[in-house]
């Protein structure tokens, strides 16, 4: 009898999951999970052929999870290889290198697709997204820095790691927290839980921020069209400043937004009479 509820506990604890990785050709996808699973890099870069599937065990909060890792191909050739599985996915790997920005870009055309492949029963509040800032040891070439990378992310509710295949810096950190986000979903009836990522501040503060960045020039970044009287600039500015003072803005970027920001309206009230 002893034995039976023995077993019945272990059965009860363990848990099938599905990961997918998606992301850019050469951004690391395969290089991370490898990493993780084998505990090691493979230099010489060999193209994802439609899908490469695997199978890993880990134990985490005395559960046994399964593992089930659909490494997708990023090249947009194997598109129809890759649609047939989207669905049933608990969990997402959504993979970037830092040093190339067409690759971050592209993050918003994978979300796109997929959505489009579970179509309107599909629920992608549901899953959850790590996303990996990938090679962050090639630190010269970096285009992406961390404030962008982890603004999109979280802006969005999903994990956001600074990661290198190469080293293996921040791989184990994000498996791990990526598995204890999924664990937290099964458990909430397949549903996120809220508390997933903490977002602590708001949509308009991101945007914000991504338009500030963006802003070819002053009269850009201030939201006012060149020709702008001093009050329109001065206007401009104080909604702006109440809305990304570092005292009550955490956004990632949100510092350096708002010194653009003072330094935009100073260079502009110069020229004004």
């Amino acid at each position: 009898m002893d034995t039976n509820i023995q077993k019945r506990k272990e059965i009860k604890k363990s848990l099938r999951i599905k990961v997918i990785s998606m992301g850019n050709a050469e951004v690391g996808k395969s290089c991370i999970i490898k990493r993780y699973c084998e505990k090691r890099f493979v230099p010489k870069y060999m193209a994802t052929i439609g899908i490469d599937y695997g199978v890993t065990k880990v134990c985490m909060r005395d559960r046994e999870i399964k593992v089930n890792i659909f490494d997708m191909a990023g090249h947009p050739f194997f598109y129809e290889v890759r649609n047939e599985f989207y669905k049933d996915t608990q969990g997402v790997i959504l993979v970037y290198d830092v040093g190339q920005k067409e690759s971050f870009e592209s993050l918003e055309t994978w979300l796109t697709e997929m959505k489009q492949e579970l179509g309107p029963q599909g629920n992608m509040e549901n899953i959850v997204f790590a996303v990996c800032a990938n090679k962050i040891d090639n630190s010269k070439h970096r285009c992406v820095d961390e404030s962008e990378g982890r603004l999109w992310a979280e802006s969005r509710g999903f994990l956001y790691f600074e990661t290198s295949a190469q080293t293996g810096e921040g791989v184990n950190e994000m498996f791990q927290a990526f598995y204890s986000a999924i664990i937290d979903l099964c458990e909430n009836g397949g549903k996120r839980p809220v508390s997933a990522v903490s977002v602590n501040f708001t949509k308009e503060q991101a945007d914000a921020i991504r338009r500030i960045r963006n802003s070819k020039d002053s009269w850009d970044m201030l939201g006012v069209k060149p020709g702008a009287t001093r009050d329109e600039v001065n206007k401009a500015y104080r909604k702006l400043a109440v809305l990304l003072h570092p005292d009550k803005c955490v956004a990632p970027g949100s510092e350096d937004a708002f010194k653009a920001v003072v330094n935009s309206r100073t260079a502009l009230l110069k020229n004004i009479k």
